[in-house]
């Protein structure tokens, strides 16, 4: 899913190439992807667009008269920008943009169709879409310790809960948590100032790293390898490859449809931790070292699930 920096390079991108241009057209292929009934589409096209904002992992496009645009990508949707008039994909397009200087298309890699586009008249009509989370990059020591131990949670739930704080995913919270060698199942009642300190400075620090990274790499053009796995990533999607650090490799535990990423070496003191399915799996064997773990891969040569 396209986090914090992937958003704002996206705005870098769209600022010079649709702000102060009249947008001449909305169209829809998808049925699935207009979350909204009022306003209609009709009513947003020939506006111009005033500026555009970051709601979380949401992008906005602020028209005249008080109208908005708010697409959320959610996991597989991603932006293009093409010559003026470009043709719709079957497969994967959504929707178009049409401007004077181009088209930008909204695409979905994935047939759960979760991205989303939300058309929006007013102000307060824009506020039901944001999650009250604080801005990372703004946000002064004292406030992000508020937000962060407001409640108790663990440090990986409370990095990406989006009423906690704005834009982080389960990629830059693997990365940030590495960078601050904290435990993704530390909680946050149990943080002393260290260590909230270390957190906040890796917060910022990483996710600026990325977004001055992403930056150099699309430079003037249009973002293209929007993507939560890259290579230069300390642990996210890099399980069993060496930790930049130390040289541990790097484990992970499995929820859901994501996973959690750390090394455990430099986070939770050479302990691994328990991942539900390996760990009923295994049962008593399961490996509480890193050294244990990998005397158990090497001569048994699990696959990796």
């Amino acid at each position: 899913m396209p986090e914090l920096p992937d958003v704002v390079v996206y705005l870098d991108a769209l600022r010079p190439r649709i702000v102060g241009q009249r947008l001449e057209g909305l169209r829809i292929t998808s049925p699935f992807v207009l979350r909204s009934v009022d306003p209609p589409p009709a009513e947003i096209s020939g506006r111009i667009v005033r500026g555009l904002r970051r709601l979380g992992k949401r992008l906005v496009f602020e028209l005249e008269g008080d109208y908005y645009v708010v697409i959320h990508l959610m996991i597989a949707g991603r932006l293009k920008w093409l010559a003026a008039g470009a043709k719709i994909p079957a497969r994967l397009g959504l929707a178009a943009f049409d401007f004077p200087t181009g088209t930008l298309l909204f695409t979905e890699a994935s047939g759960k169709k979760r991205a989303s586009l939300h058309l929006v008249h007013g102000e307060a009509g824009l506020e039901a879409h944001r999650r009250g989370g604080l801005e990372p990059l703004e946000a002064t020591a004292a406030q992000f310790r508020q937000a962060l131990t407001r409640e108790s949670h663990t440090l990986k739930r409370a990095l990406t809960d989006p009423r906690s704080f704005s834009g982080i995913g389960n990629a830059y919270s693997d990365e940030i948590l590495h960078a601050a060698k904290l435990s993704p199942l530390a909680l946050t009642s149990k943080l002393d100032d260290d260590e909230i300190t270390r957190l906040y400075d890796a917060t910022r620090s990483t996710l600026q790293l990325w977004v001055d990274r992403l930056r150099a790499e699309t430079g003037t053009g249009f973002p293209e390898k929007v993507t939560a796995f890259r290579d230069e990533m300390a642990v996210h999607g890099r399980y069993r490859k060496p930790c930049p650090v130390c040289g541990s490799p790097v484990q992970r535990i499995r929820y859901a449809e994501n996973e959690v990423n750390y090394c455990a070496t430099c986070q939770t003191g050479g302990r691994v931790l328990a991942d539900r399915g390996m760990s009923r799996l295994l049962k008593g064997d399961w490996p509480r070292s890193i050294d244990e773990w990998e005397a158990e891969m090497a001569p048994k040569g699990l696959s990796e699930r």
